[in-house]
């Protein structure tokens, strides 16, 4: 380790995915492998109409009729997890000090549905009918605004818009807030509900998505010779983060350290990742600069793995590059499809999990791995492995790069 070397500990996580709601639904059906893409209603007639979207979640069920009509999709999500992981944590907002606890939410859309949807109001109705709600449901800071009113974290409030790199940016400024003092609970991760006809009708007109309609479960294919496209998703990841000595302060359980945190920009293209990986190789090695740990130490990569020709091939030689052959490599999208700005913080929950449990997810839908690839990607089944140390990559559009270090407790 470094001599400035900072551990934030991971005390508590919350997962709203296509995989389920709960960690334990997601930990099953993750490491089981098993996808979740499917045709979709609300995207009916356009040229790619299935996603990946959270399943059976009940708004009013969880947070309320008055709380649920007042606000969007994304932070009904967002704070449905955050409540999860501080459940998880064994921490009881109604008691804390709310003026030590940070919130900071990583999204890319933000309130989309909200947006589209009053958008439409006013198409076909005029000005009278849109909501005076929309100025407080569309916002990107909505959702850490309304986690905090939630639970009266009054300490730091932040949202971090990095695209695909969102949610991962997020664990990583928490981790920052806490080795400043500037909190001593931090309330971090991603949420995103953007699933709409025209967020979804441009993505698929750049070219960005699967147009496997007619088997979509098969769709995501992260590192599989035949991918051609990622599915979209929604849903949402929070995790609890405190300094080691408060949470054995407190008798807590320490699922895993956040040891490491990396970012950087490719300044290539606005949707393209560079074709060297150079600006992604940046973020990866400084992550592990931040946490003294050497390349060879890694056992676990969760890669972007977006399920697109150029990302997939790019990335795999970037850990090639970085790791060597050592690390068992995984794409967690290929079960719940790419979640936008709250990827990153899902998968960072995925890693955690993965150093928990001492097994790596399965890639789904990997039946060929591209010959091009020339990674240890895990296929089929999870493969039981001792972790003291995984790296969670996340890339997005912009050129935005995060990698966060996770490391056992």
């Amino acid at each position: 380790m470094t001599e400035n070397h900072f551990d934030a500990v991971v005390t508590g996580l919350g997962l709203l995915t296509p995989a389920g709601i709960g960690v334990a639904d997601n930990t099953e059906r993750v490491w089981s492998g098993v996808p979740t893409a499917a045709h979709t209603p609300a995207l009916e007639g356009l040229p790619v109409d299935f996603s990946c979207e959270v399943p059976g979640f009940d708004p009013v069920q969880v947070l309320g009729r008055r709380t649920a009509a007042r606000i969007d999709r994304v932070s009904q999500l967002g704070m449905a997890a955050a409540r999860e992981a501080v459940a998880d944590a064994g921490l009881d907002h109604r008691t804390w000090d709310g003026a030590r606890v940070a919130v900071v939410v990583g999204t890319s859309f933000g309130g989309a549905a909200s947006l589209e949807r009053e958008h439409d109001t006013y198409r076909e109705h005029g000005h009278e009918l849109v909501s005076p709600m929309l100025m407080v449901t569309a916002p990107v800071n909505m959702t850490a605004g309304y986690i905090a009113m939630d639970l009266g974290a009054l300490g730091p409030n932040q949202v971090v818009s990095t695209a695909c790199a969102s949610g991962a940016t997020a664990v990583g400024y928490a981790r920052l807030l806490l080795r400043t003092g500037a909190c001593d609970i931090a309330i971090a991760g991603g949420s995103e509900a953007a699933l709409t006809p025209t967020g979804v009708a441009s993505l698929a007109k750049m070219g960005a998505l699967s147009h496997r309609r007619d088997d979509p479960s098969r769709a995501s294919r992260p590192f599989d010779a035949d991918r051609d496209g990622f599915v979209a998703g929604e849903g949402a990841g929070m995790l609890v983060l405190e300094r080691l000595e408060d949470a054995r302060a407190r008798g807590a359980r320490v699922r895993a350290r956040i040891s490491g945190f990396g970012a950087s920009a490719d300044g290539h293209h606005p949707s393209a990742p560079d074709p060297t990986g150079s600006g992604a190789e940046r973020a990866v090695r400084a992550a592990l600069a931040d946490g003294g740990v050497a390349p060879a130490e890694v056992g676990h990569v969760n890669a972007h793995g977006t399920s697109t020709p150029l990302n997939d091939v790019t990335e795999a030689a970037l850990i090639r590059r970085v790791y060597g052959e050592g690390p068992a490599v995984t794409s967690t999208k290929g079960v719940i499809g790419h979640l936008i700005g709250a990827a990153g913080a899902v998968e960072t929950a995925y890693t955690v999990l993965a150093v928990e449990r001492g097994a790596v997810p399965p890639t789904a839908n990997l039946d060929a791995v591209d010959p091009d690839v020339g990674v240890d990607v895990v296929a089929k089944e999870q493969r039981r492995v001792g972790i003291e140390a995984a790296v969670s990559h996340s890339f997005g559009f912009g050129g935005q790069n995060a990698a966060v270090l996770v490391t056992a407790p």
